[in-house]
């Protein structure tokens, strides 16, 4: 299958419950080959945009097009577009083989390629037990099976590594990752910024129904500062003072240690030297994304939790 033609395209698109504007004239591509991590706050509208693109909601404004068409316009859909938002919708009483049985007559899909994307998720012999007895992390790879089955250009995954062991995580990254190697159009709404840190390719971040950010994972990290400078020395004040009277900005993180930002490690072990400091430690330090996710939705969260007065930090 070709799949260079597909991806997402959102206008404007946006979504009112009542008074609520869960969805804010949201406007980005989640482009083919690439992972697409779609990140943001809790009640930041990530779940109803899936699910507007998916034509499961209705915009109240602006469009969304899948292969440039809307959800609703595809025939046999499951050929085009896989996703799995709720790993718990399946029907409890079926088993995990005939789940997929029924998808891929209602589709229009050989009943061999069940049998593959069973293997393929690692289900086993579990796809012969009903699906109540599944754990969180079977009724995943069952949920992840149901969105490969059609072998479609553009794949949808709403938290996918919920209730998967160490390994399972590590199995949904190179799938993904696979997948958008071959050229197919993959976004995954995930809460572990580890996971998007190693996986993701590109990373759109919304809050509050808005667009926060649309860069690659280095344009967010860089754009926001995020790799710095620490160095040691015995007399950190006096290189803050010089590297200050050049616009740079430090932190005391110890008793001789500086934080540096927006400077390269060759430059501050330059002003060191000029000043005839011996230098005990220095490196650069790349800053993690679930900093700057922080840093970039800390005004956008809606539900914050308390720490109890006297708790340690």
């Amino acid at each position: 299958m070709d799949h260079t033609s597909s991806g997402i395209s959102v206008r404007g698109l946006t979504k009112r419950y009542g008074e609520v504007l869960a969805v804010d004239h949201l406007t980005f591509d989640v482009e083919p080959g690439k992972v697409t991590g779609f990140l943001g706050p809790n009640g930041a509208g990530k779940s109803t945009t899936m699910r507007m693109m998916l034509g499961l909601d209705k915009p109240t404004e602006g469009s969304v097009l899948v292969n440039g068409r809307r959800f609703a316009e595809v025939e046999e859909p499951l050929r085009h577009v896989g996703a799995l938002l709720d790993a718990t919708s399946a029907h409890p009483g079926r088993t995990g083989r005939n789940h997929l049985r029924v998808a891929a007559r209602t589709n229009g899909i050989p009943l061999d390629r069940v049998e593959e994307v069973i293997d393929q998720v690692g289900l086993g012999a579990a796809a012969k037990r009903r699906i109540k007895g599944y754990s969180l992390g079977m009724r995943q790879r069952l949920g992840i099976a149901a969105a490969l089955l059609g072998d479609p250009e553009v794949l949808l995954f709403d938290e996918p590594v919920n209730g998967l062991d160490l390994d399972g995580v590590r199995w949904i990254r190179d799938l993904l990752r696979g997948l958008a190697a071959e050229g197919r159009t993959v976004l995954v709404s995930s809460h572990l910024m580890s996971e998007m840190q190693q996986t993701a390719d590109r990373l759109v971040i919304i809050g509050r129904g808005r667009l926060i950010a649309d860069a690659s994972v280095d344009e967010v990290l860089l754009g926001l500062g995020r790799r710095h400078v620490r160095v040691r020395v015995p007399d950190p004040d006096l290189l803050a003072q010089a590297l200050g009277a050049r616009g740079v900005t430090t932190h005391r993180v110890g008793a001789d240690e500086l934080q540096v930002d927006g400077c390269p490690a060759e430059s501050v072990g330059e002003a060191a030297h000029r000043l005839g400091l011996p230098v005990h430690h220095l490196a650069e330090v790349d800053q993690s994304l679930e900093h700057a996710y922080l840093e970039l939705t800390a005004s956008a969260v809606q539900y914050h939790g308390h720490t109890p007065e006297g708790a340690l930090t």
